[in-house]
C-alpha cells in the first residue's frame, strides 16, 4: 500500500515549523530549498503563530520523509489551520488529490475531456 498525506481541514495544506525543521534535518529537498522564516524568531515559532506555521506547501504528498514526520509528530505536524492525515491506497493506482469543502480527498486519476 502507498501512503499519501492529505489535509482534512478546509484551509490549505501546510506543516508546522517544528515539522518543517524535522524535514530539513532529514534532508528533504523541498524543505531545504524553502527559507526558514522561523529561524530568526524561534521564540515566536510556536504552534499558535500562523505566519511561521505554514511551511512545506510544495512537498510531494507521497514523500517518504513527510510521511515519516507525520507519523513521528502526530498532532504537532499540523500547520496553521491544517489537520493532516495519512491515507493508504493500493500501489498500482494513479492518484490525485482533490480539495472539497470539508478538506482533501485522494481520488483515482482518470481521463477528462472538456
Amino acid at each position: 500500500m502507498e501512503k499519501i498525506i492529505i489535509n482534512k481541514s478546509y484551509d490549505d495544506f501546510s506543516v508546522s515549523h517544528e515539522a518543517f525543521v524535522r524535514l530539513r534535518e532529514l534532508g528533504q529537498q523541498d524543505a531545504l530549498q524553502e527559507p526558514d522564516r522561523g529561524a530568526y524568531w524561534a521564540e515566536a515559532a510556536g504552534p499558535r503563530e500562523p505566519s511561521l506555521n505554514q511551511c512545506g506547501k510544495i512537498i510531494p504528498r507521497d514523500d517518504e520523509k513527510l510521511i515519516r514526520v507525520v507519523e513521528e509528530l502526530r498532532e504537532a505536524v499540523n500547520g496553521h489551520a491544517a489537520q493532516l492525515k495519512i491515507v493508504s491506497i493500493p500501489d498500482d493506482v494513479k492518484w490525485m488529490i482533490i480539495k472539497t469543502d470539508s478538506g482533501e480527498q485522494v481520488s483515482e486519476a482518470h481521463r477528462t475531456w472538456r
